[in-house]
């Protein structure tokens, strides 16, 4: 799991970074998966809540759950939804019983994973036979522009490190139909597969560049381990890949989503 041990820094910066999409991601594979009015439902990897936050405006807070295994994530879903039950824990040990919601879904969460089969199978197993199991993941390959065009900066200014941390290179399930492969290794029938599409909108190339060294994500952490002249080049190669100005802009990500029903 490439990169999970960054997610335990600070949620506020994880909004600023890839977190800007989540809102639109989260209605977009709440639509896609079919959770409707009524369901019982688990967010599992909630990060800092977005999709929480979209199950509780579609189903209400009284049916909805959150785990994820980051204590500063938990903390920060708790504080915005203080409503919805928060735990701390990791998706193939999840902590309810057998068949306890209509639906379980995970956000841009399967490739960090110990264990993404064993992960799956625990979605399937909370969740209610013929229930709904969903998920998405980036496609780092070309259609996340804003960490695509990171990755190719860092082989700009550090080829051989950037060829060995690119989330393209480095991460499963993010590539068209692995997921779907994925699901019905983990015992999900009816599998569906398909494209998101978000936006986020920026101010300048400084409001993008400001999470990076922070760390959050393998992104941030690759940032944050260069020096200063090191960072300085990076700042310099991805605003050239970008192609922009100082003035604001709107960058586009795919994630592929897949859903399926359980079995028991």
């Amino acid at each position: 799991m490439p990169g999970a041990e960054t997610f335990r820094g600070s949620a506020s910066a994880y909004d600023r970074h890839v977190g800007r999409y989540s809102a639109q991601l989260a209605s977009a594979l709440i639509g896609f998966a079919g959770v409707e009015p009524g369901m019982r439902a688990l967010d599992v990897g909630c990060g800092p809540g977005a999709l929480t936050t979209a199950l509780a405006q579609r189903l209400g807070t009284a049916s909805v759950r959150a785990v994820d295994p980051s204590e500063p994530f938990v903390e920060a879903c708790r504080t915005r939804l203080p409503e919805i039950e928060v735990v701390v824990a990791a998706a193939d040990a999840l902590p309810f019983a057998d068949g306890e919601f209509d639906a379980a879904l995970s956000q841009l969460v399967v490739n960090f994973m110990a264990d993404a089969e064993a992960g799956v199978r625990e979605m399937a197993r909370v969740t209610r036979p013929d229930g709904l199991v969903a998920s998405c993941v980036w496609d780092y390959t070309g259609g996340m522009t804003l960490l695509r065009a990171f990755w190719d900066a860092a082989y700009d200014v550090e080829p051989q490190r950037a060829g060995a941390e690119d989330e393209a290179v480095v991460m499963r399930w993010c590539a068209e139909d692995e997921l779907a492969d994925l699901w019905r290794a983990a015992g999900l029938r009816d599998v569906r597969f398909g494209p998101l599409l978000v936006s986020a909108t920026y101010t300048d190339f400084e409001d993008l560049w400001s999470p990076f060294p922070m760390g959050i994500g393998p992104s941030g952490a690759f940032c944050q381990s260069l020096d200063e002249d090191g960072r300085a080049a990076l700042h310099d190669a991805y605003r050239r890949r970008l192609g922009v100005g100082d003035g604001p802009f709107e960058l586009t990500a795919r994630a592929w989503a897949v859903t399926g029903t359980a079995r028991h």
